[in-house]
């Protein structure tokens, strides 16, 4: 129990070690699994590779739950193309590049080397999402590498356990049968469940607020398991549902997506030390070159042409694609998938983790920090000083029919200084409390907000949804956001001054059409 404390202890300043370097936090947590295992300081004995990747499995399912309810369906719908060549047609690449470079530069045998290509092309949802989410990238760019590390899990599993079965492997047209297959009842399942789930969390108020973040893990855990089950993707299915719920506007969201990112965080110190206990340190060393040489081919060579052959229909500036084939982050993914052969008694299969254990530590430890350096040298990156997003909550007033929504103005947000009247409401949405520097107070009409406030709004049920469309148009755009054309700032009511510019226009309009009957009228009767 000790060891545990101590554990959770040394992770958590782990994470803060991470977050102020820049370096992705698995590797501090493999640390730690090797300090408290076999040639570390407690000498742990632990090579259960079987129960290793069960929990992993378990640890993954939690991370991209966790991914998909913090990724904007707005920033990821226009990189779903390109997410998809990446995650299908550009996993072909790699693993054929890759092994082929492992098979003739390491001498590894033709299996060995198909399993270690399958295994290095996942991207690691859980080194993406921590490192992306720390650098101002594009929205597109940012897009296309979450979805891509939330999609490519799936073909890869297919592949690794296919080459990890002892005997004859399928032909290739079979296993691109079964990828196409488990994807789409994975994407059939997790679109299901996903839609469900929030249409019921909509609908259906819970006797306590704490019941929601559970109930939110509970439909994404459900996902997977109804995509396993069905022979599908289920790491698909509750990577595309979680993404659902994430961008459904359930009830008191903030504090799911608190628990959620928890929960991430507990399954990554979780993995990773356990990964960290089966390995033994002294059996890398003689895999520690032929580790660099494949990763090498990985990361110079299969990796780009993934990126810039599956993105050929796509016209994006040649910046972005190197950038993207340098952000292809390895993580504890690749890890856990090495267990499968080992798992299975593959021939060799020992000399495959090591290998894919070397490759992963040292070229996340030279990707993930030069990242922000490779987006700054390439000119690519967003203002970090724009907007921040705007925090709402919302809990379902079920016997009043309505909503009360809780906000939050970031500090960066345009909504400092607009007047409550400015926020120009839709009829049946009002401002009904400021609180301000821990004082609540009735705000007027001409009561100025600042950064920090924390505002009620109540809302009828039929305008629940224009309420919150108008207050991120306003966080947006500032109070000129309906003239802007921010989507969502032209709010209902008499108050709306786009309204009544439409009005005029449409008098004119009738105004013009009269005249030019009358003129017709007129020609007629000369006639």
């Amino acid at each position: 129990m000790l060891v545990c404390s101590l554990v959770l202890l040394v992770a958590v300043v782990a994470v803060r070690i991470s977050s102020r370097s820049g370096l992705p936090s698995l590797l501090l947590y493999l640390g730690i699994g090797i300090a408290l295992g076999q040639d570390g300081f407690f000498d742990v004995k632990f090579d259960n590779a079987e129960l290793t990747q069960v929990i992993g499995y378990a640890a993954l399912v939690v991370i991209l739950a966790e991914g998909g309810l913090g990724t904007k369906w707005k920033e990821i719908r226009p990189a779903l193309p390109a997410a998809v060549l990446l995650s299908l047609v550009g996993v072909g690449i790699s693993v054929g590049v890759t092994a082929a470079g492992a098979h003739y530069l390491v001498g590894l045998e033709w299996r060995q080397a198909l399993i270690i290509g399958a295994v290095v092309s996942s991207t690691d949802a859980a080194a993406v999402f921590s490192v992306l989410r720390k650098v101002p990238l594009p929205a597109r760019v940012t897009g296309v590498l979450e979805a891509e590390s939330g999609f490519n899990d799936a073909p890869v599993v297919i592949l690794v356990v296919a080459f990890s079965t002892i005997g004859e492997v399928d032909s290739w047209y079979v296993l691109v049968g079964e990828i196409a297959l488990e994807l789409a009842i994975g994407a059939a399942v997790g679109i299901a469940v996903g839609w469900l789930g929030s249409y019921g969390l909509r609908h259906v108020a819970l006797p306590a607020s704490g019941l929601y973040p559970i109930a939110v893990m509970a439909i994404a855990v459900s996902a997977y398991a109804a995509g396993a089950m069905l022979h599908g993707s289920g790491f698909l299915a509750v990577y595309l549902a979680s993404m659902i719920l994430g961008n459904a506007k359930l009830p008191h969201w903030p504090a799911t997506r608190g628990f959620a990112d928890g929960l991430g965080w507990l399954a990554q110190i979780g993995m990773f030390v356990l990964l960290g206990l089966l390995v033994t340190p002294h059996d890398l060393l003689d895999d520690f070159w032929p580790a660099v040489v494949v990763g090498l081919v990985l990361t110079v060579v299969a990796r780009p042409l993934e990126v810039f052959i599956s993105l050929l229909p796509f016209r994006l500036p040649w910046q972005e694609k190197a950038l993207m084939s340098w952000a292809g982050l390895r993580g504890a993914v690749p890890i856990i998938l090495a267990t499968i052969p080992m798992v299975s008694g593959i021939e060799g299969s020992t000399r495959v983790f090591n290998i894919v254990f070397v490759l992963v530590i040292v070229y996340t430890l030279i990707q993930g920090p030069t990242l922000p350096w490779l987006a700054k040298a390439l000119d690519i990156g967003d203002d970090p000083s724009e907007a921040a997003d705007l925090g709402i909550e919302s809990a379902p007033l079920e016997r009043l029919r309505g909503h009360l929504l809780s906000v939050a103005i970031p500090a960066k947000s345009k909504m400092h200084g607009v007047e409550v009247g400015e926020l120009r409401m839709p009829a049946g949405a009002a401002v009904t409390l400021v609180v301000r520097d821990g004082k609540s107070f009735v705000p007027a009409p001409s009561t100025v907000l600042r950064r920090g406030d924390e505002l009620l709004v109540v809302a009828t049920d039929p305008v629940r949804d224009a309420a919150e469309a108008r207050l991120r148009a306003v966080a947006e755009g500032g109070k000129l956001a309906g003239w802007l054309g921010t989507p969502g700032g032209q709010p209902a009511g008499p108050e709306s001054p786009v309204p009544q510019v439409a009005g005029a226009l449409k008098a004119v309009k009738k105004l013009g059409g009269r005249a030019d009957e009358g003129k017709k009228r007129n020609a007629k009767a000369h006639h």
